[in-house]
């Protein structure tokens, strides 16, 4: 049995009888790269409190590589290999951002030898690779204090690099940035992730997209669900969690929405025009009363939701009705966002690959695009 670089068994941390973390049971394996998401007060903070030695759990363990960190101070658990960054980017803003990344990396841990006495060859090398990996070789010798929101959150993710931790503890590191600074941000994880072991948590759904390749969801100190972020996104319990609202419709139904939500955002916008149509076309086919449709069209609104994997979605579609149905819909969302003379093109590619990958006879697709067009000519 492979040993997992990380496992938390019947973790539960109490704060004068408020259950912060609950029986959580976690593991991950060496590489790994997990996203923890959950709303507020879901235990995400303290999650990682308890992994560094900050709070100390009042049942259960944490074991990191095999070794029992209970009672272990912060500073050795940190000599062990875990190194954690923080929300707010703690970096050294009257040093340069080469003299952060040498302070970081001196094995002395002094801040008079770092910046009085000449680095290791090793040392050197090290502090160059890590400033082409955060993209900052050309502000090298800036003063952090010059550097941007997004550049600091580098800064700090390089230094915790420096000190050759095993596992990255990364706490919200998009929280403020923009999209730009984002989008940089996540490349640089992914990378570090092909020789790292990193745990992100974050708010920022987009961004979990980016970097998730698997996703556990915190809920009052337990865990909710993990998965792939499709399955994530998927899971009633999660909606539920998430609005606060119970879902009328099933995880399959909300299935067939993403679908069409794909389409229709095929050309990176989604019309008026266009979310009307899923949403009341969805509302009649899931229901026949009319106050239950309404319920049904405002949740529908909120769990339209974009950038799904189709081709998984679509295996999960298994009769010829609901695989006729999705096509009907989709005919008729490219009808609409299509104008008499110019065809959305991204749109019209994207219809043809459903076409496609729901593998219907050929006379039933052309009889179900007649009867849409009818029905819009009118």
């Amino acid at each position: 049995m492979t040993q997992k670089i990380l496992e938390i068994q019947n973790l539960t941390v109490s704060f004068d009888g408020f259950k912060a973390l609950n029986q959580l049971n976690f593991s991950m394996e060496f590489g790994e790269l997990r996203v923890i998401i959950g709303p507020n007060g879901a235990g995400k903070t303290t999650f990682l409190d308890v992994i560094t030695g900050k709070v100390q759990p009042t049942v259960g363990r944490v074991l990191f590589k095999g070794r029992n960190l209970q009672k272990m101070p912060e500073h050795k658990i940190a000599r062990l290999g875990i190194g954690r960054k923080f929300q707010t980017p703690r970096v050294y803003q009257n040093l340069t951002v080469k003299e952060n990344l040498d302070l970081a990396a001196n094995q002395n841990k002094n801040v008079f030898s770092s910046l009085f006495s000449r680095p290791r060859a090793s040392e050197q090398r090290q502090v160059s690779s890590l400033l082409e990996t955060i993209g900052l070789m050309a502000k090298a010798d800036l003063p952090a204090a010059l550097l941007s929101h997004g550049e600091k959150q580098r800064l700090e993710i390089g230094m915790l690099v420096a000190q050759s931790p095993d596992l990255l503890l990364v706490d919200e590191p998009v929280a403020g940035l923009t999209d730009e600074e984002t989008e940089n941000v996540g490349k640089l994880l992914l990378a570090l992730a092909e020789s790292h072991s990193i745990i992100v948590i974050e708010h920022d759904m987009e961004f979990v997209r980016q970097i998730a390749r698997k996703v556990t969801v915190l809920h009052q100190g337990s865990v909710l669900c993990e998965g792939s972020m499709d399955d994530v996104q998927n899971n009633p319990r999660v909606i539920e969690v998430y609005l606060g609202t119970k879902p009328s419709i099933s995880s399959h139904q909300l299935k067939i929405l993403r679908i069409m939500a794909s389409l229709a955002w095929a050309d990176g916008k989604l019309a008026a025009e266009e979310v009307n149509i899923i949403i009341s076309r969805l509302s009649r086919v899931f229901s026949r009363d009319s106050e239950e449709q309404e319920r049904l069209q405002q949740e529908l609104k909120d769990y339209l939701l974009t950038d799904v994997d189709i081709d998984n979605l679509l295996k999960e579609i298994t009769s010829d009705e609901e695989r006729e149905l999705i096509l009907k819909l989709g005919y008729q969302v490219i009808s609409v966002s299509s104008d008499e003379t110019q065809s959305n093109e991204y749109e019209l590619r994207a219809y043809q690959r459903l076409v496609e990958k729901l593998n219907l006879p050929t006379e039933v697709v052309q009889q179900i695009e007649a009867k849409v067009t009818a029905g819009v000519n009118r």
